[in-house]
């Protein structure tokens, strides 16, 4: 097992890979966020911007500028479930910048983008666990090669976070198994 203090091997085509699959998980929720702010574009705009990286396109200031925007979007939201969209829209952007380091840490923008969706699909649905169970087999399922190869290099997911560092927890391990 890696420790903290290790550097990692980390290839473009994976980060691009990871950037690509937290797009998706991203895009799951965003008309959660879109149905209470249908004119605020911050978190299309990350997702888009996560999705264009994947496909081959630069790593951008303006990528990180909108994740960023995402990340403070969650402030306006007015339900929890829209708020956790808007997280999951801000780690998608996020994802291109993971650091090839064996930091626990890292295990969180990996899969932040799909635990925040889950929670965001659990809240939606009044915190039916059911439903985010389904939400993290999905992303389970539709994880990339990249995704658990990376997660191979690291230590496990860290402790603490609430729901949403319960939900990485689970989907990190279900993807090393």
């Amino acid at each position: 097992m890696p420790t903290e203090s290790d550097a990692i091997a980390l290839s473009e085509p994976e980060l691009r890979e990871i950037a690509g699959y937290a797009a998706d998980c991203a895009r799951r929720v965003l008309a959660l966020f879109e149905r209470e702010l249908p004119a605020d574009a911050r978190l299309r705009d990350a997702i888009e911007a996560a999705y264009a990286f994947a496909r081959g396109g630069r790593r951008t200031g303006a990528l990180r500028q909108h994740g960023w925007a995402a990340f403070k979007a969650a402030r306006d939201a007015a339900s929890p479930a829209a708020a956790d969209a808007a997280r999951a829209a801000s780690h998608a952007a996020g994802a291109a910048y993971l650091h090839p380091k064996a930091s626990a840490h890292q295990v969180k923008h990996i899969l932040g983008a799909a635990a925040h969706a889950a929670r965001a699909e659990e809240l939606a649905a009044g915190g039916d666990p059911r439903v985010s169970a389904a939400a993290l087999e999905w992303a389970r399922g539709h994880a990339p090669p990249a995704v658990t190869a990376v997660l191979g290099r690291l230590p496990a997911a860290p402790p603490g976070g609430g729901r949403v560092g319960e939900f990485i927890r689970h989907l990190d391990a279900a993807l090393r198994a």
